[in-house]
């Protein structure tokens, strides 16, 4: 196996994580994964050695996933399996209930919000290597992420969908 290989291997953990993020469904996130790697491998060329390989096989992700959205006519999203979650061994029932509560927030983010999120908070890109890898302004990165992380902060305190507040 060669270098590039080698390193497009390491990146196949973060990549399935970030699929099954997006797209909800083991299989959907599986062959999303799959055509990432098809293309990055056919590809390979117009990668820069020297630089991030992982923000580049986000970059490449990001794409077909934008392609394979425009090409459905109805997208339907699938509450993620218990297994994606990354749960300790000894997770208690009140810390499952938690993620799947943080699950269904994300989940009514606007697509592009949930984006950003994703790679800043689950894989830990930097601003700019959000950036560059959905090919907006990092200061488009900071608004999204400033804007899904007070959503979610709103529907975990139970502010629901129309954002009012309770008067007492």
């Amino acid at each position: 196996m060669d270098e590039f290989a080698a390193q497009v291997s390491a990146v196949i953990p973060r990549l399935r994580r970030y699929a099954r993020a997006l797209t909800g469904d083991t299989l959907t996130a599986d062959d999303l994964v799959q055509d990432t790697l098809e293309r990055a491998l056919t590809k390979r060329h117009l990668w820069r050695p020297g630089s991030d390989l992982r923000a580049w096989m986000f970059t490449v992700m990001h794409n077909i996933f934008v392609n394979q959205v425009r090409s459905r006519s109805a997208q339907n999203t699938v509450a993620l399996e218990q297994e994606a979650y990354d749960v300790p061994a000894k997770a208690s029932p009140v810390d499952l209930l938690e993620l799947g509560d943080i699950d269904a927030a994300i989940r009514q983010l606007p697509g592009e919000q949930r984006e950003v999120l994703l790679l800043v908070a689950l894989e830990q890109l930097s601003y700019e290597e959000v950036a560059q890898a959905l090919g907006i302004p990092i200061g488009t990165v900071m608004s999204r992420l400033y804007r899904a992380c007070e959503r979610v902060r709103v529907l975990l305190e139970g502010g629901g969908a129309s954002g009012l507040k309770v008067v007492k």
